[in-house]
């Protein structure tokens, strides 16, 4: 059977390849032009604009490290808003705590509905009945909704198409008037090995806007370099001093040595 082989650039000369078995989608939405191919070595693979989104195999890095940083440093997460988000794999986590309310706020209502189908094992929250699904441009929500949340996840993608605007300042001071007094952020901030510049940039916005903006590293191997940011924001919690609960039980990646050790900078990345 003749296989597909699907490159994605991190940049000019190098990147990263997979061989499909078959192509089981490919459509443009009304936002991206989507992609969905069944590998060998990864299982299902989305694609998102010609860009790695998920793969069933090493999705639990991102989703976890994106998501319980902040529900663990919180002492009582109970209402949840995540941005993005749209294959439910934040949503399962988040899940994972006694909370009250998640609302997702997904712009592209065919991610959804393409991730419930074809990837059981990260939409399997969506039936839940603490969550409500809003499909619905993730800034235009933050603004118009009177709402306060206890934790906030940004599940965005890169800085570019319908997601650039989440990656911009007012969008970042927008969340935190929906924070509650002593709430946390989370987002995700893109590959620290090709990204620095704009890291840096988003580093001294975010820093004038919280006490707290810390960035904080784990490894996703399918993501240009292997290892990814994310940054955690707030006015009251520090990730950092000891977290008084264990975490849930059934975690792949995360845990609270991993915790400690992921706000940990290498000295390539503290220099910028």
């Amino acid at each position: 059977m003749k296989t597909i082989e699907i490159r994605e650039f991190h940049t000019p000369s190098s990147g990263i390849f997979f061989r499909a078995r078959r192509r089981l989608l490919s459509e443009r939405t009304p936002y991206q032009k989507m992609e969905l191919y069944e590998t060998d070595s990864y299982g299902r693979l989305l694609i998102l604009d010609g860009l790695v989104q998920t793969t069933e195999k090493d999705e639990f890095f991102y989703h976890e490290m994106l998501v319980h940083p902040a529900m663990m440093s919180h002492p009582s997460p109970k209402d949840i808003l995540i941005i993005g988000g749209g294959d439910g794999g934040a949503l399962r986590e988040v899940l994972r705590y006694s909370v009250r309310s998640a609302v997702l706020v997904e712009i592209d209502e065919r991610v959804i509905e393409v991730c419930r189908e074809r990837f059981p094992g990260l939409a399997v929250s969506f039936g839940d009945p603490r969550v409500e699904v809003a499909v619905a441009d993730g800034n235009r929500y933050i603004r118009e909704t009177d709402r306060l949340f206890d934790v906030i996840i940004v599940d965005s993608s890169d800085p570019v198409g319908p997601s650039a605007i989440l990656h911009q300042k007012s969008f970042f001071a927008a969340l935190k008037r929906r924070l509650r007094p002593g709430g946390a952020i989370a987002a995700q901030a893109g590959a620290p090995f090709f990204h620095l510049e704009h890291l840096n940039k988003k580093r001294l916005f975010l820093r004038a806007l919280f006490k707290s903006a810390r960035y904080y590293l784990g490894p996703v191997p399918t993501y240009p370099g292997g290892l990814w940011s994310y940054v955690f924001l707030s006015e009251r919690i520090d990730p950092l001093r000891p977290l008084r609960r264990r975490p849930p039980k059934k975690l792949r990646y995360y845990n609270l040595e991993v915790h400690r050790a992921a706000f940990a900078l290498p000295e390539f990345f503290k220099d910028r």
